[in-house]
């Protein structure tokens, strides 16, 4: 297991380079072909093939979603470098998420060599753009899940073993200034400052924030201007925001869309849209945490925790469809998108034995 992943750690994908994301999506198609499952290469221009595995087929069957993209660039691996050290693997991407893949076609070799089927028909999609918003996937993965009784995401646990039973929306803005350029010295009056129009817009934006409702906006990125001596005539910013109740995005949306300019002579151009929906602990997801710690208990002696964390994944998309998801099913580590990434290696196993009992159980 560690050897493969390995592999995968170290042949590198970040989501824009096609050619190396589809290389590790050789990697997984030559595995699933040595399961004997059926696969479809959905093929893409501008981001990586999708990979299709399917072990049976029809409908109320077992969904895996995994991701073979990064967001570490070429090279990363020059200065950090796949490692197993204290019983702890570090390497870009082996949290998120090389190592979903390892323990998702781990789990599915083990039901096949164990001679215990699994309780329904499995399929797997690898996926190309997770990291980047999953435009080319998201149809894909909605179309699939709706033909499935359960949907288990591969993303990497929360650091206690948590599985993820609620996910934070997430969407993101960018906000662009027009005013007017002019000598800062000789013509200053006849300027249209852009940086200082975006000054009271940054203030305004930053204070859609409620903690209360579990809704931040953070103005993350700037720029603007030329040089000092010029009034600037063009400003832009970048704007994240998290939700966990879809009224808050609405609400965020319709502020950032009608924002007013404040000094007369410039113009404002508001582009952006909530990219994944929240993925609240909802009934269908409660039910389905419900169902697998009862299994756990029976089958493996252990109790499972269920949490939630502000970042995104695939699993969101499904909320709004009421399709139970169990994310977090992954490794458990931490220090994700950072060179500081790393999985406890025992964890490996142990999830393994825990996607495949649910999947011979559920």
């Amino acid at each position: 297991m560690q050897t493969f992943l390995k592999q995968l750690v170290e042949t590198e994908s970040p989501s824009h380079d096609k050619a190396a994301v589809d290389r590790v999506g050789k990697i997984v198609t030559d595995e699933c072909r040595k399961l004997n499952a059926q696969i479809q290469i959905i093929p893409n221009i501008d981001t990586g093939d999708h990979i299709l595995a399917k072990w049976g087929d029809g409908k109320d069957g077992l969904l895996i979603l995994c991701h073979m993209d990064t967001v570490f660039p070429i090279g990363t691996l020059k200065t950090f470098p796949y490692k197993e050290e204290n019983g702890l693997i570090r390497g870009p991407g082996v949290l998120d998420m090389k190592a979903g893949i390892v323990i998702a076609l781990s789990a599915i070799t083990s039901l096949l060599s164990s001679g215990e089927p699994a309780s329904r028909f499995i399929t797997a999609l690898f996926t190309s753009d997770e990291e980047i918003g999953s435009h080319t996937s998201r149809a894909l993965i909605e179309s699939l899940a709706r033909d499935s009784a359960v949907v288990f995401v591969m993303e990497g646990a929360l650091l206690d073993g948590s599985l993820k039973t609620w996910r934070k929306g997430v969407g993101g803005f960018n906000v662009k200034v027009k005013g007017r350029a002019a000598h800062a010295g000789g013509d200053h009056k006849e300027g249209r400052n852009a940086i200082e129009e975006m000054a009271h817009q940054v203030l305004a934006i930053q204070k859609l924030t409620d903690y209360a409702k579990g809704t931040t906006v953070n103005v993350g990125n700037i720029q603007g201007g030329t040089v000092s001596n010029v009034v600037p005539e063009e400003c832009s910013i970048e704007i994240d925001f998290r939700v966990l109740e879809v009224e808050e995005a609405v609400r965020v949306e319709s502020a950032l869309k009608n924002l007013k300019p404040v000094l007369q002579g410039t113009s404002i151009e508001v582009t952006g849209e909530l990219n994944r929906p929240p993925m609240p602990f909802n009934d269908a997801n409660k039910s389905a945490f419900d169902k697998a710690n009862q299994i756990a208990k029976a089958e493996l002696g252990i109790e499972l925790k269920a949490g939630g964390t502000g970042g995104a994944s695939d699993g969101n998309f499904l909320a709004p469809l009421n399709i139970p998801v169990l994310d977090g099913m992954g490794a458990i580590g931490e220090g994700y998108h950072s060179d500081r990434e790393y999985i406890f290696a025992n964890s490996i196993e142990d999830r393994i034995k825990l996607l495949a009992t649910l999947l011979r159980k559920w």
